[in-house]
């Protein structure tokens, strides 16, 4: 597993893929759940086809010019399915059994994968825009760490609310290593209609967890920042979460972010947002 851009392996859980398959159908990509619904679906094909095929002539009006396990499998595809085509028909008390229990497990099987695949889609996703690189640098003359996030739909995001946390390691008198985390205080941690940027800016001053840290110190304390945003989105309703983390080797020191406001010829505002994630040095 990865926590942000570090590698982490865990060992002594115990095993728990056929206790956990919403959250791993959830999760996974979409090419992955299709392919897997799709292997699920031959499979069981097959094993029916295949008991159909222990019985005695369980189905009636088979295709005689195609192979008996392929036309059974062809039928159990239209029983599971619940098509029917009429042609073919079970015309045996097993036949009848067996595509009664088929009926069953595809009525299941689809109302499983409709929930799934409806839940996957109906999910809300935020498109936040988050800086590649957090920086340091001077704001109205104070030692500042400053995040640029956007709003890419570019509609209203209501009550959006963001948290900042430094995340390091610590000894103990006891020489003992811990990962603490604290939170860094906002200059603003609201926005009242969130649509277009908002640069979030925490002032390094007396009571700062960051007070102390420079580029070195941050890097050998393994240290990172974690940056959550969330709000309601106006157009569904829905409340969206995004996570950024920035690991030391991310963070810029002594530099600005790039201006991406400027006018246009008519008056109008505009947004560069090719230069978003641009950061150049401060003037010394």
């Amino acid at each position: 597993m990865h926590i942000g851009p570090r590698e982490v392996e865990t060992r002594g859980l115990a095993p728990a893929f056929w206790t956990d398959l919403y959250h791993r159908s959830m999760t996974v990509y979409w090419p992955v759940f299709f392919g897997s619904a799709a292997l699920i679906f031959v499979v069981l094909n097959a094993v029916f086809a295949f008991l159909y095929w222990l019985g005695k002539d369980p189905i009636a009006n088979i295709a005689p010019d195609l192979p008996r396990p392929f036309s059974l499998f062809y039928f159990s595809i239209e029983t599971l399915a619940t098509v029917g085509y009429g042609d073919m028909h079970p015309q045996t008390n097993y036949g009848h059994l067996v595509a009664t229990v088929e009926i069953f497990t595809g009525m299941c099987f689809l109302a499983v994968m409709t929930g799934l695949t409806f839940a996957r889609f109906s999910r809300p996703r935020a498109r936040f825009v988050f800086a590649r690189h957090p920086i340091v640098g001077r704001y109205q003359g104070n030692p500042t760490l400053m995040i640029r996030v956007a709003n890419a739909r570019h509609n209203t995001i209501s009550q959006a609310t963001a948290r900042l946390w430094l995340f390091r390691l610590e000894n103990t008198k006891e020489r003992e290593q811990f990962r603490r985390y604290y939170e860094l205080k906002l200059e603003r941690r609201e926005h009242p209609m969130f649509s277009l940027s908002w640069t979030l800016l925490h002032v390094i001053d007396k009571t700062s967890p960051f007070r102390d840290m420079t580029a070195d110190t941050f890097a050998d304390a393994e240290g990172a920042l974690i940056l959550n945003l969330d709000g309601v989105d106006d157009n569904s309703a829905q409340r969206l979460y995004a996570r950024q983390i920035y690991s030391a080797h991310d963070i810029r020191w002594q530099h600005r972010y790039a201006d991406i406001t400027s006018t246009s010829a008519d008056g109008r505002l505009v947004l560069d947002y090719s230069r978003f994630h641009e950061v150049v040095p401060e003037e010394s």
